[in-house]
């Protein structure tokens, strides 16, 4: 699909997204209403506004990015602070509208929704809509510090909270922007000329997705271990400003939390287990059909198609996760769905590390990208 056909279905999906999340948070205001415990519990309503809180423009009734009850960013109304508020706002939504349109327009050239590949765009779309999500707080996330009370203290782990809060809000709207992309995509592909599906050998095909899925297992393994962990957010200190980047190391390092439950009984963390080998076994599989389904392996394609295959990794062993999660009688059946879209930082570090190694590892397994036609020789 070439570029000028997808930018329509990508200005659509773009447009769609970021109108979602728009609406989700100006949807918080109705949380603060009387009326809403009485829907709700008291903490399925707590939970629904840390999930809209990252994308209300609403300063008065936002939270801090570490969920504590202090409301506000503000100090006595000064508008000040509310004017750096809208800033990081509008910083946000349009960085969010540019990183998802970049995101669909690489996959919509390398992954069209035609001959079989419908299902794969769809998911790739969805995967990326997180990640885009993610990218957009961590952009605006100096102007949101800013305008807090105290936002010159400990700016590292203020830091590492904000890019921890984009919640599971941006899954759910990005599953509808994606659908409604390859729609419009399907559509506008008709009548262009289709493009054949790569033949790739057997062998370095599932050796680049091993290389790839060992990348990914660096960090959901080992980085993640709780001694590791630890070290990792205890390790490297600062002083002032910039003190305790381990907060933030740990956003951008670690998928999971390798050794909980630490006191469950053995069923249960063989569950837990189950759901990490889950992870892993979706990223192998999707990194073993990844080089089929684009129209050309390139550096770009590989990166960020490892990134979707790594966040929907993530996805499918949170959904596990859900499935053992015995908590919504104490918090509230909307507590489930409180981790859905956690891990995406380190979704995309060792996502993009992954796909350089597979692709690398194709190539000198013997996969070579054939020329075009137009300079193939006679």
């Amino acid at each position: 699909m070439t570029y000028r056909r997808a930018v329509i279905p990508a200005l659509v999906g773009g447009l769609l997204f970021t109108l979602l999340l728009w609406w989700a948070g100006a949807s918080a205001q109705a949380l603060q209403l009387r009326g809403s415990t009485s829907v709700f519990d008291v903490d399925s309503v707590n939970e629904l506004r840390s999930w809209l809180m990252p994308w209300s423009y609403d300063s008065s009734v936002a939270l801090p990015s570490d969920g504590s009850a202090n409301a506000g960013t503000g100090v006595g109304g000064d508008t000040r602070y509310s004017n750096l508020y809208g800033t990081a706002m509008q910083i946000r939504f349009v960085a969010v509208f540019a990183f998802f349109l970049a995101g669909t327009l690489l996959l919509l050239h390398r992954i069209p929704p035609t001959r079989g590949r419908a299902p794969a765009t769809l998911l790739a779309l969805w995967t990326w809509a997180p990640v885009s999500a993610t990218l957009a707080v961590t952009v605006s996330a100096p102007w949101l510090i800013a305008s807090r009370p105290h936002g010159s203290y400990r700016v590292l782990p203020q830091l590492a909270g904000v890019i921890a809060s984009s919640g599971p809000v941006p899954v759910f709207a990005g599953l509808l922007a994606a659908l409604v992309t390859v729609l419009v995509a399907r559509v506008c592909a008709k009548g262009a000329e289709p493009l054949p599906r790569r033949d790739v050998p057997a062998r370095p095909a599932r050796l680049a997705a091993s290389v790839g899925t060992a990348v990914v297992a660096l960090s959901l393994v080992v980085l993640s271990y709780q001694s590791a962990a630890a070290w990792i957010q205890t390790t490297f200190s600062g002083e002032g400003l910039l003190s305790e980047p381990g907060d933030l190391l740990r956003q951008w390092l670690l998928l999971g939390a390798w050794a909980g439950p630490s006191t469950a009984p053995l069923g249960h963390w063989l569950l837990y287990r189950a759901a990490d080998g889950l992870l892993l076994a979706v990223v192998w599989w999707s990194l073993r059909l990844l080089p089929g389904l684009l129209t050309r392996t390139t550096v770009p394609a590989m990166a960020v198609g490892t990134v979707c295959a790594t966040v929907l990794g993530l996805f499918a062993s949170q959904v596990l996760h859900m499935a053992i999660d015995d908590t919504a009688a104490v918090w509230g059946p909307v507590h489930v769905f409180s981790a859905l879209g956690s891990g995406v930082p380190a979704a995309l570090t060792f996502g993009v590390t992954a796909g350089l190694a597979a692709l690398a590892t194709l190539r000198l397994a013997g996969d070579r990208e054939p020329l075009p036609s137009s300079v193939a020789p006679a």
